[in-house]
């Protein structure tokens, strides 16, 4: 099969070859209004002029509305597959190296082209609900057996459904916002009483988020072979945590100060249909789940994913995680499909995280928690520094990509400094 050109030149290390053809929100330096556009090698292709020069006047239900010249994807989003399929179709025939529309009208290239480098990345959808999963079976496994030991390591419902709550989605924030250390109680084991301080032990967590594009309704559970239907796309996913301020709080209702203070995502959403040639088995799941997350076909995907650390004291950043998405045990569709089983309706902009990825291997795991074994073997940097958990100054980011022949398809970064407590 060829291997379809642009004739955007893209190096082959890029991530956003015309392979991919992420969306995201942007503005433009000039002080334009945010619009609606997509990666191609360097580049974001403005949608909104495309629109307005007539080049989706062809698609359905976009006429006359425009779409793209708006400041998140849920009104296009809410369009259905049928019309994400068709833009996506015209956007890849318009960047075809052979195609002259755009690529020999020099005034309207002139006009929807920007430097990525030039613009400033807006939160792409408007968020209304946010889950977070806990559905990389290794990580459950450390995290259980630091905190429960290694024969009580998972919970006895872990194996038999998607664990996973509800996180807050007013604190999700884009790539390249500064984190603040967060506040709250803490118990320190050597004392009786808690004490209310700065977190001690603020963490990362490497984790892929999906975007719901249509929703269901009230009550009408969304069957496991039609949940892929319902996903726009992809993006990552840093769920930062303190650690000790959960430690403290969770029992018995789950995470809440210890993880609502920011979550960071990637400002480029990588469509489904982008990760369909990397498509492998999932994991093999023993007990086989119950008839309603039963799923046959490959439900996962071949994402490598990386963590790498700078601090305030270094010139370049380290890779301290090195994982792959396929380390999930749960797949997508599994949890979609128990999320809404109880009848939850899913509404367009709603963000599902996976929960921190990791792999049996140290190097894969997904935390600081799980790299340092809780704080016991602490991670030595070439500067001289140790870390054990994140310090002042310190910047994580997040990457990923899946590896064609010959090209990528990737989500870009998130990443974030974390800002000394108020």
């Amino acid at each position: 099969m060829t291997l379809r050109h642009s004739f955007i030149e893209v190096e082959p290390e890029s991530h956003f070859p015309i392979q991919n053809l992420p969306y995201g929100v942007f503005r433009p330096q000039q002080g334009e209004p945010p619009r609606i556009g997509v990666a191609i090698g360097s580049y974001v292709l403005d949608l909104a002029v495309l629109d307005e020069a007539g080049c989706f006047s062809h698609i359905p239900d976009m006429t006359g509305k425009r779409i793209f010249a708006q400041h998140t994807l849920n009104a296009f989003m809410e369009l259905g597959r049928e019309a994400w399929r068709a833009t996506r179709a015209a956007i890849t025939q318009l960047l075809d190296a052979e195609e002259p529309t755009l690529r020999d009208n020099e005034l309207l290239r002139s006009a929807a082209f920007h430097q990525q480098s030039e613009v400033q990345m807006l939160l792409p959808v408007q968020i209304g609900d946010y889950t977070d999963f806990y559905a990389s079976k290794s990580h459950a496994t450390n995290v259980g057996t630091l905190f429960r030991g290694k024969e009580n390591a998972l919970m006895p419902n872990w194996l038999h459904l998607p664990v996973g709550y509800h996180g807050r989605a007013s604190s999700i924030v884009i790539s390249g916002t500064n984190v603040r250390r967060p506040n709250g109680q803490i118990k320190l084991p050597d004392s009786e009483a808690p004490s209310f301080s700065p977190s001690r032990q603020l963490d990362y967590e490497l984790e892929v988020g999906w975007i719901i594009g249509t929703g269901n309704e009230l009550g009408k559970p969304i069957p496991i072979h039609e949940a892929e239907d319902h996903i726009f796309g992809l993006v990552l996913v840093n769920d930062w945590s303190a650690r000790d301020i959960q430690a403290w709080e969770y029992q018995p209702l789950g995470p809440f100060l210890g993880k609502n203070f920011a979550t960071s995502i990637s400002p480029w959403v990588v469509p489904l249909e982008a990760l369909t040639p990397f498509r492998i088995p999932a994991p093999k799941q023993t007990p086989v789940p119950l008839p309603y997350l039963t799923q046959d076909s490959s439900a996962s995907f071949d994402i490598q994913l990386e963590a790498t650390l700078q601090t305030s004291g270094s010139e370049q950043p380290i890779t301290i995680t090195s994982s792959n998405y396929s380390h999930l045990y749960w797949t997508i569709a599994q949890q979609i499909a128990h999320h809404t089983v109880g009848g939850c309706n899913l509404q367009p902009g709603d963000l599902l995280a996976s929960g921190t990825i990791s792999g049996e291997t140290k190097e894969s795991r997904g935390s600081m928690l799980e790299l340092t074994w809780r704080g016991t073997e602490p991670i030595q940097l070439p500067s001289g520094e140790e870390r054990v958990w994140l310090a002042d100054g310190d910047r994580l980011t997040l990457s990923g990509y899946c590896q064609g022949d010959g090209y990528r398809v990737g989500f870009g970064e998130v990443t974030g400094r974390v800002l000394a407590a108020f």
